[in-house]
Protein backbone atom coordinates (compact mmCIF):
# COMPACT_ATOMS: atom_id res chain seq x y z
CA UNK A 1 0.00 0.00 0.00
CA UNK A 2 1.52 3.41 -1.07
CA UNK A 3 0.60 6.67 0.69
CA UNK A 4 0.72 10.42 -0.24
CA UNK A 5 0.57 13.02 3.01
CA UNK A 6 -0.19 16.23 1.66
CA UNK A 7 0.44 18.91 4.50
CA UNK A 8 2.90 22.13 4.99
CA UNK A 9 3.86 21.54 8.85
CA UNK A 10 6.72 19.32 9.03
CA UNK A 11 5.83 17.98 12.47
CA UNK A 12 2.48 17.01 11.10
CA UNK A 13 3.42 15.17 8.07
CA UNK A 14 6.44 13.20 10.44
CA UNK A 15 3.19 12.19 12.62
CA UNK A 16 0.64 11.15 10.02
CA UNK A 17 4.14 9.33 8.49
CA UNK A 18 4.56 7.38 11.57
CA UNK A 19 0.55 6.44 11.74
CA UNK A 20 -0.02 5.48 8.58
CA UNK A 21 2.97 2.84 8.65
CA UNK A 22 0.75 1.00 11.40
CA UNK A 23 -1.31 -0.12 8.57
CA UNK A 24 0.42 -2.60 7.68
CA UNK A 25 4.15 -3.83 7.35
CA UNK A 26 3.94 -3.01 2.92
CA UNK A 27 2.65 0.51 3.90
CA UNK A 28 4.67 3.00 2.18
CA UNK A 29 4.52 6.62 2.87
CA UNK A 30 5.27 9.96 0.83
CA UNK A 31 5.22 13.47 1.90
CA UNK A 32 4.70 16.49 -0.06
CA UNK A 33 4.49 20.10 0.90
CA UNK A 34 2.50 21.88 -0.82
CA UNK A 35 -0.21 20.96 -3.51
CA UNK A 36 1.90 21.41 -6.73
CA UNK A 37 4.99 19.03 -5.20
CA UNK A 38 1.79 16.50 -4.52
CA UNK A 39 0.62 16.91 -8.16
CA UNK A 40 3.68 15.94 -9.40
CA UNK A 41 3.90 12.97 -7.23
CA UNK A 42 0.37 11.55 -8.33
CA UNK A 43 2.46 11.75 -11.82
CA UNK A 44 5.12 10.09 -10.91
CA UNK A 45 4.07 7.91 -8.66
CA UNK A 46 1.53 5.27 -10.66
CA UNK A 47 1.05 3.09 -8.03
CA UNK A 48 -0.43 5.14 -5.11
CA UNK A 49 -3.53 3.79 -3.15
CA UNK A 50 -4.38 7.53 -1.57
CA UNK A 51 -3.82 10.58 -0.58
CA UNK A 52 -4.30 12.22 2.50
CA UNK A 53 -4.92 16.28 1.94
CA UNK A 54 -4.79 19.24 4.24
CA UNK A 55 -7.10 22.18 3.04
CA UNK A 56 -5.29 25.24 3.87
CA UNK A 57 -1.94 25.18 2.68
CA UNK A 58 0.55 28.39 0.69
CA UNK A 59 0.16 28.31 -2.77
CA UNK A 60 -2.61 26.10 -4.41
CA UNK A 61 -4.97 25.04 -1.39
CA UNK A 62 -6.27 21.74 -0.69
CA UNK A 63 -9.75 22.32 -2.06
CA UNK A 64 -8.64 23.78 -5.17
CA UNK A 65 -6.34 20.84 -5.94
CA UNK A 66 -8.94 18.42 -5.30
CA UNK A 67 -10.06 18.67 -9.09
CA UNK A 68 -6.64 18.63 -9.99
CA UNK A 69 -6.26 15.47 -8.27
CA UNK A 70 -9.13 14.29 -9.89
CA UNK A 71 -8.28 15.39 -13.80
CA UNK A 72 -5.25 13.47 -13.07
CA UNK A 73 -6.00 10.51 -11.60
CA UNK A 74 -9.87 9.94 -11.54
CA UNK A 75 -9.27 6.31 -9.78
CA UNK A 76 -6.73 7.96 -7.29
CA UNK A 77 -8.89 8.49 -3.97
CA UNK A 78 -8.39 11.33 -1.86
CA UNK A 79 -9.27 12.28 1.93
CA UNK A 80 -9.04 15.71 3.64
CA UNK A 81 -7.87 16.17 6.98
CA UNK A 82 -8.44 19.43 7.97
CA UNK A 83 -8.52 21.36 11.24
CA UNK A 84 -11.60 22.79 10.04
CA UNK A 85 -15.08 21.44 11.80
CA UNK A 86 -17.13 23.53 10.01
CA UNK A 87 -19.91 21.34 8.06
CA UNK A 88 -19.38 24.01 4.87
CA UNK A 89 -15.77 23.35 4.52
CA UNK A 90 -16.73 19.59 4.94
CA UNK A 91 -19.46 19.31 2.72
CA UNK A 92 -17.17 21.43 -0.36
CA UNK A 93 -14.80 19.23 -0.15
CA UNK A 94 -16.87 15.92 -0.49
CA UNK A 95 -18.58 18.09 -3.81
CA UNK A 96 -14.57 18.89 -4.97
CA UNK A 97 -14.30 15.12 -5.49
CA UNK A 98 -12.75 13.71 -2.07
CA UNK A 99 -14.25 10.22 -0.89
CA UNK A 100 -13.92 11.49 2.90
CA UNK A 101 -12.95 14.50 5.39
CA UNK A 102 -11.13 13.76 8.82
CA UNK A 103 -11.05 16.40 11.63
CA UNK A 104 -7.54 16.78 12.88
CA UNK A 105 -9.25 16.55 16.38
CA UNK A 106 -10.69 13.18 15.42
CA UNK A 107 -8.40 10.26 16.75
CA UNK A 108 -5.76 8.67 15.37
CA UNK A 109 -8.34 5.36 14.96
CA UNK A 110 -10.85 7.47 13.19
CA UNK A 111 -8.53 8.18 10.41
CA UNK A 112 -7.22 4.85 9.80
CA UNK A 113 -10.92 3.81 9.54
CA UNK A 114 -11.67 6.00 7.13
CA UNK A 115 -8.75 5.36 5.39
CA UNK A 116 -9.57 1.98 5.16
CA UNK A 117 -13.37 2.47 4.13
CA UNK A 118 -12.32 4.63 1.46
CA UNK A 119 -10.12 1.92 0.10
CA UNK A 120 -12.64 -0.22 -0.17
CA UNK A 121 -14.64 1.72 -2.63
CA UNK A 122 -16.84 3.81 0.09
CA UNK A 123 -17.19 7.24 1.02
CA UNK A 124 -16.43 8.62 4.35
CA UNK A 125 -18.35 11.17 5.55
CA UNK A 126 -17.78 12.61 9.37
CA UNK A 127 -20.58 13.26 12.23
CA UNK A 128 -20.64 16.79 11.43
CA UNK A 129 -21.48 16.20 7.99
CA UNK A 130 -24.11 13.98 8.61
CA UNK A 131 -26.18 15.50 11.55
CA UNK A 132 -26.20 18.70 8.77
CA UNK A 133 -27.18 17.06 6.05
CA UNK A 134 -29.74 15.82 8.22
CA UNK A 135 -32.68 13.99 6.45
CA UNK A 136 -30.22 14.22 2.82
CA UNK A 137 -27.71 12.02 4.11
CA UNK A 138 -30.16 9.45 6.03
CA UNK A 139 -32.77 9.20 2.90
CA UNK A 140 -32.97 7.88 -0.46
CA UNK A 141 -33.70 9.89 -3.32
CA UNK A 142 -37.29 9.20 -5.11
CA UNK A 143 -37.67 7.30 -8.23
CA UNK A 144 -38.51 10.64 -10.14
CA UNK A 145 -34.74 11.61 -9.28
CA UNK A 146 -32.71 10.83 -12.42
CA UNK A 147 -29.36 10.35 -11.04
CA UNK A 148 -29.90 6.59 -12.18
CA UNK A 149 -29.81 7.46 -15.78
CA UNK A 150 -26.19 8.82 -15.60
CA UNK A 151 -24.65 5.91 -14.67
CA UNK A 152 -23.66 3.70 -17.85
CA UNK A 153 -24.30 -0.01 -18.35
CA UNK A 154 -21.26 -0.91 -16.72
CA UNK A 155 -21.77 1.07 -13.89
CA UNK A 156 -25.64 -0.91 -13.59
CA UNK A 157 -23.60 -3.85 -13.88
CA UNK A 158 -21.55 -2.79 -10.76
CA UNK A 159 -24.37 -1.36 -9.11
CA UNK A 160 -26.20 -4.95 -9.25
CA UNK A 161 -23.08 -7.20 -8.09
CA UNK A 162 -22.46 -4.07 -4.71
CA UNK A 163 -26.34 -4.85 -3.87
CA UNK A 164 -25.48 -8.43 -3.89
CA UNK A 165 -22.62 -7.75 -0.98
CA UNK A 166 -19.98 -8.90 -3.43
CA UNK A 167 -16.59 -7.27 -2.54
CA UNK A 168 -14.51 -4.77 -4.85
CA UNK A 169 -12.41 -7.88 -4.99
CA UNK A 170 -14.71 -10.22 -6.50
CA UNK A 171 -16.66 -7.80 -8.22
CA UNK A 172 -13.00 -7.12 -10.25
CA UNK A 173 -12.58 -10.32 -11.30
CA UNK A 174 -15.59 -11.17 -12.65
CA UNK A 175 -16.26 -8.05 -14.56
CA UNK A 176 -12.43 -8.46 -15.59
CA UNK A 177 -11.44 -4.75 -14.10
CA UNK A 178 -8.90 -3.43 -11.57
CA UNK A 179 -9.77 -2.94 -7.87
CA UNK A 180 -9.17 0.62 -8.74
CA UNK A 181 -11.50 1.26 -11.68
CA UNK A 182 -14.24 -0.45 -9.64
CA UNK A 183 -13.90 2.04 -6.61
CA UNK A 184 -14.31 4.45 -9.17
CA UNK A 185 -17.17 2.85 -10.65
CA UNK A 186 -18.32 2.83 -7.11
CA UNK A 187 -17.37 6.79 -6.55
CA UNK A 188 -19.91 7.55 -9.24
CA UNK A 189 -22.51 5.65 -9.00
CA UNK A 190 -22.64 7.52 -5.04
CA UNK A 191 -22.65 10.63 -6.87
CA UNK A 192 -25.23 9.88 -9.21
CA UNK A 193 -27.57 8.37 -6.72
CA UNK A 194 -26.72 10.89 -3.96
CA UNK A 195 -25.90 8.40 -1.32
CA UNK A 196 -22.81 7.77 1.27
CA UNK A 197 -22.17 3.95 1.13
CA UNK A 198 -23.46 0.78 -0.33
CA UNK A 199 -26.20 0.20 1.66
CA UNK A 200 -27.98 3.22 0.27
CA UNK A 201 -26.94 2.48 -3.32
CA UNK A 202 -28.37 -0.47 -3.08
CA UNK A 203 -31.44 0.76 -2.13
CA UNK A 204 -31.73 3.32 -4.18
CA UNK A 205 -30.60 1.47 -7.29
CA UNK A 206 -34.14 -1.75 -6.44
CA UNK A 207 -36.73 1.37 -5.65
CA UNK A 208 -35.92 2.98 -9.20
CA UNK A 209 -35.84 -0.21 -11.18
CA UNK A 210 -32.10 -0.25 -11.89
CA UNK A 211 -31.40 -3.44 -10.56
Amino acid sequence: MKLLVVDDHPVLREGLVALLRQLGPDAVVLEAGDAQAALRLVEEQQDLDVVILDLVMPGMNGLSALPEFGRSRPDLPVIVLSSSEEPRDARNALAQGALGYVPKSASQHTLISAIKLVLQGEIYVPPLVLSEMGARAGSTPSRGQDGGSNLTPRQIEVLRRLSEGQPNKIIAHELNLSEKTVKAHITAIFKALNVVNRTQAAAVGRESGLI
